[in-house]
């Protein structure tokens, strides 16, 4: 099967940047999207940012804009995320989703999926990113 998996968490002092970096495995399809999502304990995961292969199109959320940046390599199978200007705010655990049907679309950094094959969308375990003030 597909596996997913995070790296380049940890701490980091505010104002610091990160690189998370996520390698996908095991899938005989290229990924149609990827994305990063952060979630906190007790709130829901949250879209960070996203790439739509099939039209380029890449899209972060408000909060990261600016700050972020999202990329890949040629072979789509290893996904970046490097982070500038870390906040207190920025601490979460932070995902790492591919999806290998077309059914998908990034908007505001959300990385959405027809919910008829939301099987395809295969995510890692996570990295942690701890800022401090």
């Amino acid at each position: 099967g597909v596996e997913v998996m995070e790296s380049g968490g940890g701490p980091v002092p505010a104002g610091g940047s990160l690189r998370l970096s996520c390698e996908v495995s095991g899938s005989t399809v290229t990924p149609y999207c990827m994305g990063w999502f952060r979630q906190v304990p007790g709130k829901e995961r949250m879209g960070v940012a996203g790439i739509d292969f099939s039209d380029g199109d890449i899209s972060y959320a408000s909060s990261v804009k600016g700050r972020f940046t999202i990329s890949v390599d040629n072979a789509k199978t290893t996904l970046y995320l490097q982070m500038n200007k870390l906040s207190p705010d920025d601490t979460a655990m932070y995902f790492c989703a591919a999806v290998t049907t077309p059914r998908c679309t990034v908007v505001d950094g959300f990385l959405a999926v027809d919910p008829k094959f939301h099987e395809q969308k295969h995510w890692g375990r996570g990295t942690q990113v701890t800022v401090s003030s």
